[in-house]
């Protein structure tokens, strides 16, 4: 099952790519990653309150707080990096760029979570940063 949602988070951001070049074209990128994170907040909220899932929240642990603020921290940056990178550039070559996000996250996997990378992670991870190169060239 794990697949068909990965699959469909690819779907989606393939998809909030070209919506995202074409709604942040003549305002601010700023402005409209703010605008894209309302919307968000807002659906991600309405889901948590819809599945009951909001009486857990005094019973997070402070370790998982603090790393999901973090990780929070890293999103707001990537969104406000990757919308900006959508004003200025070319989607065909921003999308590609973005996506180097899986080879580095593999080799972060294996520095900090001491994940091990099989021969088939490492050749897909060099395959990937091989691919940004050529499309974003």
């Amino acid at each position: 099952m794990w697949l068909v949602y990965a699959f469909l988070s690819a779907l989606f951001a393939a998809v909030t790519a070209v919506l995202a070049k074409v709604g942040v074209a003549g305002i601010s990128s700023n402005l409209a990653t703010g605008i894209r994170t309302i919307v968000i907040l807002l659906l991600t909220w309405a889901i948590v309150l819809w599945r009951g899932e909001a009486k857990d929240i005094g019973h997070i642990p402070r370790h998982s707080v603090l790393f999901l603020v973090l990780s929070g921290l890293a999103t707001g940056l990537s969104w406000l990096c990757y919308f900006k990178a959508l004003q200025i550039g070319k989607l065909s070559q921003v999308a590609p760029v973005d996506k180097l996000s899986v080879a580095l996250a593999l080799i972060l996997a294996a520095v900090f979570l001491h994940e091990t990378m099989s021969v088939k992670e490492i050749v897909g991870g060099l395959l990937i940063i091989a691919g940004v190169v050529v499309l974003a060239s």
